[in-house]
């Protein structure tokens, strides 16, 4: 049952975390849904002649107390050539940083570029079923430029699944800017559907297609993990940071989470890098293993989806083999999009969810916030979290691993 979560069929609600390649070349534990068959249609053609491009996408609000600002930079790590496609010349990463910010300060911030939007869409093969329109006018809640507030914050670096851009996880990363953090959420260049530049170049995935081995896998984790650890020194570096802001990070309180890909990039992270002191893994598998010897004794939080059968061995490997304070969370009725905010808009679209799923989109999405951030509360700021002690009423589709 290896890259089982990785791999969980899941094409009807489009948007969701599964590159096709894999989907093609491996069985599925239950068959998709088509997006050529709608629940309120009866062909592609027909959906797109129904879906109306005023539908509005609106994320869930921020739930801290802080207005939320944010800031796009463009990062080229001269030190590195790029792994994927080294004729291209350095390394280059597009970030997104949220931070909170005064109230009433900075304008509309998109959620996504028009070239990068139709790119995702018709990698999903949702292209006519959910207007570009929907994806580039979401409803965000952070602020472009707002004028940061007055105080120094732990940092969380965001990863996002594989072949999916950064802001299918923008509603997290505002919640945890509106609750007292800086985040940055991290474009994997060549590793995700589309990432626009500031030349206005849309860079496609070059390796979606390729990886087939554990240790491919594992070689993309671990080239992640140099891609957040040099974020976090182009954040925190003394002289001449990337972000003017800078000073609003406190360097002794770094944290880093991911989703699928993302999330298992967080093993090397923690290895790699001593500045990262905690991290979350929201349904990814682990191949980069945890070694026997554990990652330091730091904190380690795994939130996944049932699964049909045996447990994802990576995860039993690793939870073994963790040293450091932990938890295992599997939250009934969701599925692998669930933690992102993918189902937001096949919700709003009217799209099927996969089997199994019962779990509307804002509940994933509230979930999903409420755990990290109670996580990242107690590990960073050391504010006790009784919600990780234990089974709570208010979210009952949440289980403990023992």
């Amino acid at each position: 049952m290896t890259r089982i979560r990785r791999r969980t069929a899941a094409t009807a609600a489009v948007l969701l975390a599964l590159p096709l390649s894999l989907l093609a070349a491996t069985p599925a534990p239950a068959a998709p849904l088509s997006l050529t068959a709608t629940a309120t249609t009866g062909s592609t053609t027909d959906a797109a002649n129904t879906a109306d491009a005023q539908v509005r996408v609106e994320l869930p609000r921020p739930t801290g107390p802080f207005a939320v600002g944010r800031q796009v930079l463009s990062l080229v790590d001269q030190d590195r050539p790029d792994p994927w496609v080294p004729s291209a010349g350095p390394r280059r990463l597009m970030v997104s940083v949220y931070y909170p910010a005064r109230p009433g300060t900075g304008g509309p911030a998109p959620y996504m570029t028009a070239e990068a939007a139709r790119l995702l869409l018709a990698d999903r093969g949702a292209a006519g079923v959910i207007p570009v329109e929907a994806v580039t006018g979401a409803r965000t809640w952070s602020r472009t430029d707002a004028v940061p507030h007055p105080g120094r914050f732990p940092l969380v670096v965001l990863s996002p699944g594989f072949t999916l851009p950064r802001t299918t996880l923008t509603s997290l990363a505002e919640d945890l800017s509106s609750r007292g953090y800086v985040v940055a959420l991290v474009d994997h260049t060549y590793e995700n559907t589309g990432t626009t530049f500031p030349d206005g170049r849309t860079l496609p995935c070059t390796v979606c297609h390729t990886l087939q081995t554990p240790e491919q896998w594992a070689a993309l984790d671990a080239s992640r993990a140099t891609d957040i650890s040099f974020v976090i020194d182009r954040l925190t570096a003394r002289d001449h940071p990337d972000w003017a802001y800078s000073r609003m990070v406190d360097p002794r309180r770094i944290g880093v989470a991911g989703h699928s890909a993302g999330g298992a990039a967080t093993v090397p992270a923690l290895l790699s890098d001593a500045r990262i002191r905690a991290g979350v893994d929201l349904d990814g598998t682990l191949d980069f293993p945890v070694p026997d010897g554990g990652l330091h004794g730091k904190p380690f939080l795994l939130v996944g989806h049932p699964l049909p059968g045996p447990e994802d061995a990576t995860w039993t490997h690793a939870w073994a083999r963790l040293d450091g304070w932990k938890r295992w969370l599997t939250v009934a009725g969701t599925d692998h999009a669930s933690f992102t905010d993918n189902p937001l808009f096949a919700e709003a679209f009217g799209l099927p969810a996969q089997p199994g799923t019962t779990i509307r989109a804002e509940r994933g999405v509230e979930l999903t916030r409420r755990y990290v951030a109670a996580f990242f509360d107690l590990q960073l700021k050391g504010v006790p979290q009784p919600v990780l002690d234990g089974p709570d009423p208010a979210a009952p589709e949440v289980g403990f691993h023992a």
